[in-house]
């Protein structure tokens, strides 16, 4: 294993002095309370700083705690999330909430493994929890400490492959601390968040320029290296919008799929050899209406992998028999604008 080519002692005292002076006031930072390090660290994967703290406060508000958020229906959940994204994350908080309730009995645990089997809780995450709320040595490699280490080390490579991405988590084990183990977390994933930018890093303003390999080879734009990106594919469906008596019908995804528990008008994806007509005739013969659906609009909206364009369309539906299921509601325009539908239905409703 490659050495580092200067004392961890020196990076983390560097590190820690720029933190006292420059670290950010978060919410989640003023509170030791696992429960709240653990929401705002599934919170803040794949998602921004800015876009989650009403997020995290209107959270606390409902569920203050773990067994109340273990208590309350994934519904109300989802509900509070929608509009954040990469919903599998509420699913997984919401499953993790049980666990710590029905095995942990409502205590949060405190050892990395432990933490590591609830649900939608990775080694990164596990060692966030365990840095900054118990204050003890756990490494961690979110993006943005992947960004610093290859950049600190001159590190090549795609840093998620798995011989780069083994080389990062011993570099990361080396560098953390046994002293303040909490605020060097924090510390570092401010760095990159803040300083180590992914594009036009501020090395000038950077504690760690001095020591930073990149900068001195001038290579500090060119890393992170990435994988060659996938072609993001465009997908066609259509989408009923079913009325009656100035309500929309709408219906529950499986819990066990991809935007599993949110909410959608009825709709379905367009076969290739097939137009969006057709098949909003088929979805309309398959939903037990003879009306014939008329065209609403179209809106598009892009997802973690994958482009989705949607084809709109109403149709006049009767409420009896459609209501008895259990997954099927019928909402008014006001109490859709509340209601947990994912991210391309709920831009439908502009068009209503």
């Amino acid at each position: 294993m490659q050495g580092l080519p200067w004392p961890a002692e020196d990076m983390s005292r560097r590190l820690l002095a720029w933190y006292g002076r420059s670290g950010r006031d978060l919410p989640w930072r003023r509170s030791r309370d696992p429960y709240r390090i653990w929401l705002s660290e599934i919170m803040l994967q794949q998602t921004g700083v800015t876009a989650v703290i009403p997020y995290y406060e209107r959270f606390l508000a409902a569920f203050p705690t773990v067994m109340e958020l273990a208590a309350a229906p994934l519904d109300k959940v989802l509900e509070l999330w929608a509009g954040l994204g990469y919903y599998r994350r509420a699913r997984f908080l919401h499953q993790a909430a049980c666990k710590v309730v029905s095995e942990h009995g409502g205590c949060f645990p405190e050892k990395l493994e432990t933490i590591m089997a609830l649900p939608g809780v990775g080694r990164s995450t596990a060692g966030a929890i365990v840095s900054i709320a118990f204050d003890r040595k756990a490494p961690i490699l979110d993006g943005n400490v992947r960004r610093v280490l290859c950049r600190l080390l001159a590190i090549f490579g795609d840093p998620r492959s798995g011989k780069v991405e083994k080389h990062l988590w011993s570099i990361a084990e080396m560098l953390t601390p046994e002293d303040r183990p909490h605020d060097y977390a924090q510390a570092i994933m401010d760095l990159g968040a803040t300083v180590c930018s992914p594009r036009n890093p501020d090395c000038e303003s950077c504690p760690l320029s001095g020591l930073c390999q990149a900068f001195w080879q001038g290579v500090q734009e060119q890393l992170p290296q990435r994988g060659k990106r996938k072609a993001v594919p465009l997908v066609q469906q259509v989408a009923l919008l079913i009325h009656h008596d100035g309500r929309y019908l709408v219906r529950r995804r499986p819990l066990d799929g991809m935007l599993g528990g949110l909410w959608e008008f009825p709709s379905t994806t367009v076969p290739e050899e097939k137009t969006s007509e057709a098949a909003v005739r088929a979805l309309t013969a398959g939903e037990g209406l003879s009306a014939v659906p008329q065209p609403l609009g179209t809106v598009r909206h892009a997802y973690s992998h994958f482009r989705v364009e949607v084809h709109l369309f109403t149709c006049p539906g009767d409420s009896c028999g459609m209501i008895a299921e259990e997954d099927h509601r019928w909402l008014a325009p006001a109490q859709l604008a509340d209601w947990p539908l994912h991210g391309s239905h709920k831009k439908a409703l502009g068009l209503l």
